[in-house]
């Protein structure tokens, strides 16, 4: 079991400012449910993909070690790290992108 956190109030805030009737929020929902059950649900970025430019830059942005990619529906796709702590295990959202935002980080 995980505990889901934000990386940022900007991520926080940008989460919250989603209607209610968006079914992005109800896909991120979702997923932060399946995440707190199983933190590992999402691939992990593999060694040879942590070396993109973009990656290096999310790890870096966001003071994470991993990220691991939870896909939503319409291609859009969920980026979290997972991390333990003194208390337990942290699932950090770092971002949720379209298909084409994500095909940016990966070159």
């Amino acid at each position: 079991m995980a505990e889901i956190k934000f990386s940022n109030i900007e991520t926080k805030n940008a989460f919250e400012s989603l209607s209610d009737d968006d079914p992005r929020k109800e896909a991120l929902k979702r997923a932060f449910e399946n995440i707190e059950e199983n933190p590992a649900i999402g691939r992990l970025v593999d060694g040879k993909a942590k070396n993109k430019k973009g990656i290096k830059k999310l790890l870096k942005k966001h003071e994470v070690s991993s990220i691991r990619i939870y896909n939503l529906p319409s291609a859009w796709r969920l980026l979290y790290s997972v991390q333990a702590d003194q208390i337990g295990i942290l699932a950090i959202i770092l971002d949720w992108m379209d298909h084409k935002d994500y095909e940016k980080i990966f070159k």
